[in-house]
């Protein structure tokens, strides 16, 4: 589940759908067909993490309907999977990485032995920038292995779930990429993460160039470039700055999800190519005080 800021909303994970609560006793209400998935199948990539956009994404893409598959590199994402199936929905999990072709082939081998075929990809594997004692930070003198090793976990991916899932698409005649970018790189920078930027900003270029080629072939793709999010991995340090956005605090990963959420729905099919930053207001504000 997603950590809220202080002084956010917290919603329950199995909140129903405001203007869709029947009576006591009463069936539910149907979904209206804009918003959806009933009958496709979702994969959300990188959602290992319960307080991550990731799963907060799979978890609104299976109430909305949607057969859900989440990858993770390690067997959180069998855990993830677990925990939808408790919430009633339909899901399951494949342990792969996506940074090469090889870890890529993982993936495939996984959704063909479960005889699964997405239709709605979200692009959400990486790293976030800061925070992650993984992720090497450093400015244009940083080596070269560092540079090359944040492209590839940040862009990378992206590409490469992306192949392996757009003959799907192509065969339905329909099909959602939803890429999670950041505000970081297509927006601004934070100092000392030149790759992080570089490859963020390039899901940007990767997305309107998947937008061109494969909208006629009634495929979208967007991105969603979220600012400040009060996930489990959030420094103290990134929530004060969280604190100086015009809303007021940090955003959670469900208020992310639900973006990605529409992003996916048949209702936006008039919507390719384009990155909607959700922040709070924090790149349109010239004052932080």
């Amino acid at each position: 589940m997603s950590l809220p800021a202080p002084e956010s909303v917290s919603v329950p994970a199995n909140a129903p759908v405001p203007g869709n609560t029947p009576e006591p006793g009463a069936a539910p209400l149907p979904l209206p067909a804009a918003w959806s998935l009933a009958g496709r199948t979702a994969l959300v990539t990188g959602a290992g993490s319960g307080s991550g956009i990731g799963f907060a994404a799979a978890r609104m893409l299976g109430e909305l309907g949607a057969r859900v598959v989440i990858t993770a590199t390690t067997g959180r994402a069998h855990e993830r999977a677990a925990e939808l199936r408790e919430l009633g929905v339909a899901a399951s999990g494949i342990v792969c990485t996506l940074d090469s072709e090889a870890g890529a082939r993982m993936l495939s081998d996984g959704l063909a032995s479960a005889g699964l075929e997405p239709t709605i990809l979200v692009n959400n594997a990486g790293m976030v920038a800061v925070g992650d004692a993984e992720m090497a930070h450093g400015d244009i003198l940083g080596s070269t292995a560092d540079w090359e090793r944040g492209l590839a976990i940040n862009l990378s991916t992206a590409f490469h779930a992306t192949r392996a899932v757009i003959g799907f698409m192509r065969a339905a005649g329909w099909g959602r990429i939803v890429t999670v970018s950041s505000v970081s790189g297509p927006v601004m920078a934070s100092r000392g993460d030149i790759a992080y930027a570089a490859a963020k900003a390039g899901l940007a270029g990767l997305t309107r160039a998947l937008a061109v080629d494969e909208s006629p072939r009634g495929i979208t793709a967007n991105a969603v470039a979220p600012g400040w999010i009060a996930t489990g991995s959030q420094l103290p340090s990134e929530a004060i700055e969280g604190a100086l956005v015009p809303a007021g605090r940090s955003g959670t990963a469900a208020e992310v999800a639900s973006v990605i959420a529409w992003l996916a729905s048949p209702g936006a099919s008039y919507v390719t190519g384009q990155t909607i930053v959700v922040d709070g207001g924090n790149s349109v504000a010239e004052e932080r005080r």
